[in-house]
């Protein structure tokens, strides 16, 4: 039988065949039908039929997964949010805190972690512990450290730089930070201070700078910087603290 076909190759009688011919067409085009629909057969209440394979008309009946979420609603610290489509969810930084976006903490308390009185892990200060002598202008980055520690002994007086400053301060905000400078036999300390590159003149405790360091020994000088206008600071110091 030649007749043409649909795109499912359903066989179709033509105009030409004889209508003696017409039963058989129908019962090959009707058999034909039935092979196809074959897998639209069964199923139950509530199930969908799903594509099992890439061949046309290969269905296989599944149940619905659709879940029985209805809406996501954005709580405190979150935004997005919604009850159709696609949907979202965000940290809102207007709010809660995270690791990557540049914010100021209002009205918080950090505290150590304990558990059956045991403590479990202290708040940090970030420290950087360099094999380096310090000579010629030691950079202090703010953004990366609190602390700086040169645990080779130093080789010269030298400049200190705290850099990264005043992009990261707004007027009225300040920084605190430590230079531990490891001294031999031969001592030497800082002569001279900047901020972001800039010569500042810190104010020292006690009203005096020092005027040397301690030999064999670990000196220890702290700064308070104070941002009182763009690129203007106070900077308070107090060294050097012999540890020996």
């Amino acid at each position: 039988m030649s007749n043409p076909t649909t795109p499912f190759s359903w066989q179709m009688p033509t105009a030409t065949d004889l209508v003696t011919d017409l039963p058989a067409d129908f019962e090959v085009f009707g058999q034909a039908v039935a092979t196809s629909m074959a897998d639209l057969l069964g199923g139950t209440t509530g199930q969908i039929l799903a594509k099992n394979s890439a061949t046309d008309m290969d269905f296989v009946w599944t149940t619905a997964n659709p879940g029985d979420i209805t809406g996501v609603t954005a709580g405190t610290g979150i935004s997005g949010g919604g009850t159709s489509g696609t949907v979202t969810v965000s940290i809102d930084t207007a709010v809660t805190a995270d690791l990557t976006t540049a914010q100021t903490l209002t009205n918080k308390t950090f505290t150590s972690a304990i558990s059956n009185n045991t403590l479990l892990k202290s708040p940090e200060e970030r420290l950087t512990i360099s094999a380096t002598a310090a000579t010629g202008t030691v950079a202090f980055d703010t953004q990366t450290q609190g602390i700086l520690y040169y645990t080779t002994n130093a080789s010269a007086n030298f400049t200190l730089n705290f850099t990264n400053v005043n992009a990261n301060l707004t007027t009225g905000d300040s920084i605190s930070c430590v230079f531990l400078n490891t001294n031999g036999s031969t001592a030497y300390y800082p002569t001279a201070f900047q901020v972001d590159s800039v010569g500042v003149t810190p104010k020292w405790s006690g009203g005096t700078a020092p005027a040397s360091g301690n030999a064999s020994a670990i000196d220890s000088y702290s700064f308070i910087i104070i941002k009182t206008a763009n690129a203007t600071f106070t900077v308070l110091a107090g060294g050097a603290v012999k540890f020996a």
